[in-house]
C-alpha cells in the first residue's frame, strides 16, 4: 500500500514538474475558488449576525493572495533559482527600479505587525482624513471626510503604504461621534463683553444640555482608552482682544460630530443678540442722560 501511495505521488510530482504551466493554472483556480468560498461564507454569517467583519475580510483575502503566491513561487522555485542567479548583476539596478514597491510592502508589514488602525477606523494621513475601507500590500483605500464638518465628500483616496512608515498617522476614530468643537465670534469693542458673558454661557449650556449624559459616557470611554482625562463637558468660553484691538469670543464644546455647526450658529446666534441688546441699552442710557434737563443753577 505505501509503495503505490509512493509511486503514484511520484507519478503526480512528475507530471506536476513536467506541465507547470498548467499546473500552476489548475492551482490558482482551485486557491481563487476556495478563497472566494470561505470569504462568502463570512459575509453571510457576518449579514446575518449584523456583525462588521470588514478587517477579517479584508485580512484573510490578502492572507489568500499570499498563499497563491507562495504556492507559484514552489511550482516555479527551479526556474525562479535559475532566474536569480543569472540577474544577479543587475540586482542593484532592480532593487533602486522596484524601491516604492519594496517600501510600501514594508509599509504593510508594519501595519501588520504596530497596527495603528483596522478597516472601519478614521485615520488623517498627509491631511487627508478619511475612513478605511481597504487595505492590500500596496495601498490604503479611504473614504475622503471633509476635515471640518466630518461629512463624507464622496472621493477614494489610495495612500501608498510607504506612507505608514514616512508619515504621521492620526487616528481618528473617536471623532466619528462626538469632537472638541472650537470657534471663535469677532466683535468691534463697543461693548464690555463681560457684562454679557453669564447670560451667554447660560444660554451655551442649555444648548448642550439635551446630549450632556451621552457626552459624559463617551467623554469616559475616551480618556479611558487614551488613559488621560482632557475632557471639559461644559462649554469653555474665553474672551480676548486680537492685534485690530476687536473683541475676540473663544467657544470650545464637546458635542456630537454631526450637529457641530448647528450648534455653533444657535451660539453665535445667542451672542449677537445678547450683544447687539445691549448695544441698544446702553444708546437708550446715553439717549436718556442727554434728554435730562440740568439742575437748576444756583443763587
Amino acid at each position: 500500500m505505501n509503495y503505490d501511495i509512493n509511486a503514484l505521488w511520484q507519478e503526480v510530482s512528475a507530471f506536476m514538474l513536467d506541465y507547470k504551466l498548467l499546473t500552476s493554472v489548475v492551482a490558482v483556480i482551485v486557491l481563487h475558488l476556495t478563497k472566494r468560498l470561505i470569504l462568502r461564507v463570512i459575509k453571510k454569517q457576518s449579514s446575518k449576525k449584523g456583525e462588521d467583519r470588514r478587517n477579517q475580510i479584508n485580512i484573510l483575502e490578502q492572507l489568500g493572495n499570499a498563499f497563491i503566491l507562495v504556492a507559484l513561487m514552489l511550482i516555479w522555485s527551479s526556474e525562479i533559482q535559475t532566474l536569480a542567479i543569472s540577474i544577479a548583476a543587475f540586482m542593484v539596478a532592480i532593487v533602486l527600479a522596484t524601491r516604492e514597491f519594496i517600501q510600501c510592502f514594508m509599509g504593510f508589514i508594519y501595519y501588520l505587525g504596530a497596527r495603528p488602525f483596522r478597516v472601519g477606523d478614521w485615520i488623517q494621513m498627509n491631511n487627508i482624513v478619511g475612513e478605511v475601507v481597504e487595505m492590500d500590500w500596496a495601498k490604503t483605500a479611504l473614504l475622503e471626510v471633509d476635515h471640518e464638518s466630518f461629512n463624507y465628500t464622496g472621493k477614494h483616496v489610495y495612500v501608498p503604504n510607504s506612507q505608514l512608515v514616512t508619515q504621521t498617522v492620526r487616528n481618528l476614530n473617536f471623532l466619528r461621534r462626538y469632537k472638541i468643537h472650537t470657534f471663535e465670534i469677532v466683535n468691534e469693542p463697543t461693548v464690555n463683553p463681560y457684562r454679557i458673558l453669564p447670560a451667554f454661557s447660560a444660554r451655551a449650556q442649555a444648548h448642550c444640555e439635551y446630549f450632556r449624559d451621552v457626552a459624559e459616557r463617551y467623554k469616559g470611554l475616551i480618556e479611558r482608552h487614551l488613559e488621560q482625562e482632557f475632557i471639559q463637558i461644559d462649554p469653555e468660553i474665553g474672551i480676548e482682544t486680537n492685534e485690530l484691538a476687536k473683541v475676540v469670543v473663544f467657544v470650545s464644546i464637546f458635542c456630537p460630530t454631526t450637529e457641530a455647526f448647528e450648534l455653533q450658529s444657535k451660539i453665535s446666534s445667542d451672542w449677537m443678540s445678547l450683544w447687539f441688546r445691549a448695544v441698544k441699552e446702553d444708546e437708550e442710557h446715553l439717549r436718556t442722560l442727554d434728554e435730562t434737563p440740568p439742575p437748576p443753577a444756583g443763587d
